[in-house]
């Protein structure tokens, strides 16, 4: 489970983020590319945008659920 006290701090504010167990794996960029990013000097994905319409949430949840090493959490500030 990602660790909100954990967020990379290339995350916009808001209730999606990445934290540091994030391995590059690239799912969540291919899954949600309006929404995340890679940090290319730290080999690492983050939330550019934060999803606004319910489709918008329902891909960030998609790449949430898919990541491999739970490093996507919903429960930032909003």
């Amino acid at each position: 489970m990602a660790d909100k006290n954990d967020k990379r701090p290339e995350n916009v504010p808001g209730k999606f983020y990445v934290d540091s167990q994030c391995i590059d794996c690239d799912l969540c960029r291919e899954t949600a590319p309006a929404f995340f990013a890679r940090f290319d000097d730290g080999g690492y994905s983050y939330v550019f945008k934060q999803p606004e319409s319910q489709e918008d949430i329902d891909k960030c949840m998609e790449a949430l659920e898919g990541c491999p090493v739970d490093a996507i959490g919903k429960d930032g500030d909003s």
